[in-house]
């Protein structure tokens, strides 16, 4: 069964950061190209580390606080959270290679 990342919203974004575990949440939009290509991945990512992190998706069109409060300004923008902070960083489509080299640092 395939598994799907988790959506996040300026509302639910608080509580999944405090989860204790790695968080990488992918800043995507429906019109991005880019976003589009690694959107795939990330869905993988997903399955890849149940139960060892969460992976989400971030619309930025929908979600205008949190692509603010993280200056967001290019997308696909993915950032890894470990403990509520910042810990990576990717802009810009990349192989899920990179993606997951990110997230498994942080397990």
């Amino acid at each position: 069964m395939a598994h799907k990342a988790l959506e996040i919203t300026d509302t639910n974004f608080e509580e999944i950061i405090a989860s204790g575990k790695p968080v990488l949440i992918d800043f995507w939009a429906e019109w991005c190209g880019p976003c589009k290509m690694i959107g795939p991945l990330v869905e993988e990512l997903a399955g890849d580390y149940e139960g060892k992190a969460i992976v989400a998706k971030l619309n930025v069109d929908e979600n205008p606080q949190v692509t603010a409060r993280f200056g967001v300004r290019n997308i696909p923008t993915l950032l890894v959270f470990k403990n509520g902070q910042i810990v990576d960083k990717q802009i810009g489509a990349v192989p899920k290679s990179v993606l997951a080299n990110k997230l498994q640092a942080q397990v």
